[in-house]
């Protein structure tokens, strides 16, 4: 290929796909873009400035005012600055993931805000990028596009895994259900649903470690060039 490719990453909830798509980025030499960063960064910017989100036309202001910042950081960690403030510990919290996952991501305005701005980080190439929307929507046109697919049972195994490793308490019923939930959500949604692009190629991640899906992945890039 004479450029460095766009390697769009879709795939459900819990699929390990931020995991892959860093993984892949670090062994090709190529950014990782975490776009559900992004759209996380536009709810605490939301919160910050006290606006309600009922308000659909308020939160696609929010996002087409905000300033956001990926770095890459020792051992390909991400950082995500909004408006200049390193702010990746306060997006990752359980209210913010909520208000994101329930109304921020689902607002036409912030897609579209968003959307532009990950066109703009990645159009010359050297990009991985992963969301639900990537091959669909964000690049179409995308060199590579995966879609990359884990079973609800390998999902809540190892949801159940990392509660105990946390000392949660849980329901094993109520994970698996919380993921069908979650699956149903997101491939239903008006902006941004989850679905296979026509030429995205499929890929399974049950019982596969990273670093084979990401052997995986790269023979699906040598055909490119072949």
């Amino acid at each position: 290929m004479t450029k460095k490719p766009i390697i769009a990453i879709d795939g459900p909830a819990g699929s390990g796909k931020s995991t892959l798509a860093k993984a892949l980025a670090a062994r090709l030499g190529l950014v990782y873009i975490d776009t559900g960063a992004m759209y996380r960064a536009v709810t605490l910017a939301a919160r910050k400035k006290g606006v309600d989100f009922s308000d659909a036309e308020a939160l696609a202001k929010v996002a087409h005012q905000s300033q956001i910042r990926l770095e890459s950081g020792d051992g390909g960690a991400i950082r995500v600055y909004l408006d200049g403030v390193d702010v990746e510990n306060e997006i990752r919290s359980p209210d913010i993931s909520r208000l994101t996952s329930q109304v921020t991501a689902n607002v036409r305005g912030v897609r579209e805000a968003l959307v532009a701005q990950q066109w703009e980080m990645g159009h010359a190439g050297g990009v991985v990028m992963e969301g639900r929307d990537i091959g669909t929507v964000v690049f179409p046109d995308a060199d590579l596009k995966i879609y990359f697919e884990v079973s609800v049972e390998e999902r809540a195994r190892r949801r159940i895994r990392d509660f105990k490793d946390r000392g949660i308490a849980f329901d094993e019923a109520s994970v698996r259900a919380d993921i069908e939930r979650r699956d149903l959500e997101d491939r239903s949604r008006h902006w941004g649903a989850l679905k296979q692009a026509p030429e995205a190629v499929m890929i399974s991640g049950d019982g596969k470690t990273v670093a084979e899906l990401v052997e995986e992945i790269i023979v699906q890039l040598s055909h490119l060039a072949s």
